[in-house]
């Protein structure tokens, strides 16, 4: 089996913030991750990446969220998007007064 795209969604959120998923199944697990996914997801802000979820080869899942990067525990995809429209949701309502 080789990689196979499964899902990619890119969507203007309106505000200047625009979305993008990619996610990949893979023949076998990703290096560092426990899982045969590869994925990214970003939130752009007006040209600036300000949240994003990916597993590099190796380095295994983390997310950034601004300049800070932390580990996230992957259990699902269903469960990794809902975090990051949680994610999205805890940054728009910590912005809604800059826009």
């Amino acid at each position: 089996m080789k990689a196979a795209l499964i899902f990619r969604q890119r969507v203007d959120l309106g505000d200047g913030l625009m979305k993008e998923i990619v996610i990949w199944q893979l023949p076998r697990e990703l290096a560092g991750s426990a899982h045969a996914y590869k994925y990214r997801m970003a939130l752009v802000d007006e040209g600036t990446c300000v949240l994003r979820y990916d597993n590099e080869a190796g380095k295994g899942d983390h997310r950034h969220i601004g300049d800070r990067e932390e580990a996230y525990v992957f259990s699902t995809i269903d469960k990794l998007l809902d975090d990051f429209d949680a994610s999205i949701m805890r940054y728009r309502d910590g912005h809604a007064d800059n826009r």
